[in-house]
C-alpha cells in the first residue's frame, strides 16, 4: 500500500530526509509544506492518509495544526505524527490531547519512522477490518 502523506516542517533538509525515506521503494506519495500556513491550505483541500507536523514552525506551529485537523472532517481518517527535537515529553503530551496518534523524538532513524506508520496503519485496519 502507498500512503498519501503530508510532511510539515520549516526545515528544508528534515522535509527531504522524510521524502527519501517514504518515497523509497513507493511507500509514500509525498506532499510538503514549508509553513504551517502553506499545510492548511494542503489540507483544507486534500486528504491525506499521513501527516507528519514538526511542532516548531515560525507561523502557524504543529501543535495549532493538529487543533484544525481534529475539527476537519476531511482529515478525521489521518494518521497524525507529531515530529519535534523536544524530547521532555511536553510536545508528546499536548500532541496526544490534540488527536496526535504519535510522536516521535527528533533525529529519528529511517526505519523507526516506517515501522511507526506500518505499526499506525495495522493497528487502524485491525480495528476497521
Amino acid at each position: 500500500m502507498t500512503f498519501h502523506t503530508l510532511i510539515v516542517d520549516d526545515s528544508s533538509a528534515v522535509r527531504a530526509f522524510v521524502r527519501a525515506a517514504l518515497e523509497d521503494a513507493d511507500f509514500a506519495r509525498v506532499r510538503e509544506a514549508e509553513t504551517g500556513f502553506e499545510a492548511l491550505q494542503l489540507l483544507a483541500s486534500n486528504t491525506f492518509d499521513v501527516v507528519i507536523v514538526d511542532v516548531n514552525m515560525p507561523d502557524i506551529n504543529g501543535l495549532e495544526l493538529l487543533a484544525f485537523m481534529k475539527k476537519s472532517p476531511r482529515q478525521q481518517g489521518a494518521i497524525k505524527i507529531l515530529i519535534s527535537t523536544r524530547a521532555d515529553g511536553l510536545d508528546a503530551k499536548q500532541g496526544a490531547t490534540l488527536g496526535a496518534d504519535a510522536f516521535l523524538a527528533k533525529p529519528f532513524e529511517v526505519d523507526e519512522l516506517r515501522n511507526l506508520i506500518r505499526g499506525l496503519v495495522d493497528g487502524i485496519e485491525g480495528v476497521s477490518g
